[in-house]
């Protein structure tokens, strides 16, 4: 489902015009990406955790070639952890 489906669905589910629905989620996922910019996690009751997690900066080799090494620098990633009612729906 993409962006735009979400903004359909909310804005027919919710009664709203399609430009509200499209500003509310837009604000939404402002507030989670501003969150998790400042290190917070993002709890969604029901849904899960979003956090950010660190990666060390490490050395690889592509498979076979043992000359070619190459280093991937550290940097952040958004890590979710699934909350158990979502967990149960699903499996």
């Amino acid at each position: 489902m993409k962006k735009s489906d979400y903004y359909r669905v909310v804005a027919k589910n919710a009664h709203l015009t399609k430009k509200a629905a499209k500003d509310g989620i837009d604000v939404f996922l402002d507030e989670i990406t501003k969150t998790l910019k400042k290190g917070d996690k993002v709890v969604l009751s029901g849904v899960g955790t979003f956090s950010i997690g660190k990666v060390n900066p490490k050395e690889v080799v592509p498979f076979g070639q043992n000359d070619k090494r190459t280093t991937i620098k550290a940097h952040n990633v958004v890590n979710f952890k699934v909350a158990k009612p979502l967990r149960k729906a699903i499996w």
